[in-house]
C-alpha cells in the first residue's frame, strides 16, 4: 500500500505538472498573437500615415509642418514602442526564470525522495521487505528520470519559443527604424522639391 499510495501521488504530481505546463503554453502564445496583432495594426496605421503625407506634399509650407508634427509623433511612438519591448523581454525572462526555479525546486524533492528511499531500505531487514524496497526505488527512480528528461524537454522548447519572440521583435524594431528612415526621406524629398520649385519661380522673375 504505501508503494500504491507513492505511485499514485507521483502519478498526480506528474498530471499536475503537465497540465500547469499546458496552460502556461497556451497563455504565453494568446500573448504573443495580441502582441503581434498590435504590432500589425500599428503597421497599418504607419502605411496609412505614410499614405496621408504622400498626398499631401504638394502643399508647400502647409506641408512642412504637418511633417514635422508627424515626426514628432513617430519619435514618439517609437519610444513608447521600444519602452514596451523592453518591459516584454524583461517579463519574458522573469518568467522563464521563475519556470527555471520550480523546476530546481522540485529537482530537489526529486532528489530528497530517492534518499529517503535509499534510508528506508537500508532499514528493511528481512529478505522479502529488500526486495520490495529495491523494486520500489528502481521504479521511483525511472519516474524521476523521465521526469527530468521532460522537464529538460520542456525548458529547451520554452527557450526556443524565447529566442524566436525576441528575433521577431528585434526585426520588427527593425522594421519600424525603416519606416522612420523612409519618412525622413520622403520629408527630405519634399523640402528639396519645394526648394527647387522657389528657384525656379526666382529664375522666372
Amino acid at each position: 500500500t504505501f508503494q500504491k499510495n507513492i505511485l499514485t501521488e507521483l502519478r498526480k504530481w506528474r498530471l499536475s505538472l503537465i497540465e500547469q505546463h499546458k496552460l502556461q503554453m497556451q497563455e504565453e502564445k494568446e500573448k504573443h498573437a495580441a502582441y503581434v496583432r498590435q504590432l500589425s495594426n500599428e503597421i497599418e496605421n504607419l502605411k496609412e500615415l505614410l499614405h496621408t503625407y504622400e498626398v499631401s506634399i504638394g502643399r508647400k509650407d502647409e506641408v512642412i509642418t504637418n511633417l514635422t508634427q508627424a515626426l514628432e509623433r513617430q519619435k514618439e511612438r517609437i519610444e513608447v514602442m521600444r519602452k514596451f519591448t523592453l518591459w516584454r523581454i524583461q517579463h519574458v525572462n522573469a518568467k522563464q526564470e521563475e519556470y527555471e526555479n520550480r523546476i530546481a525546486d522540485r529537482q530537489f524533492r526529486t532528489t530528497l525522495m530517492k534518499k529517503v528511499w535509499a534510508a528506508w531500505r537500508s532499514v528493511s531487514e528481512e529478505k522479502w521487505k529488500d526486495k520490495v524496497a529495491k523494486a520500489c526505488r528502481l521504479r521511483a527512480e525511472d519516474v524521476c528520470v523521465q521526469l527530468t528528461n521532460d522537464y529538460e524537454a520542456k525548458i529547451a522548447e520554452l527557450t526556443d519559443a524565447l529566442e524566436q519572440t525576441k528575433a521577431e521583435i528585434l526585426r520588427l524594431h527593425s522594421e519600424r527604424e525603416q519606416y522612420e528612415d523612409t519618412m525622413k526621406k520622403a520629408f527630405m524629398r519634399g523640402v528639396c522639391a519645394l526648394n527647387l520649385e522657389a528657384m525656379t519661380m526666382f529664375q522666372g522673375k
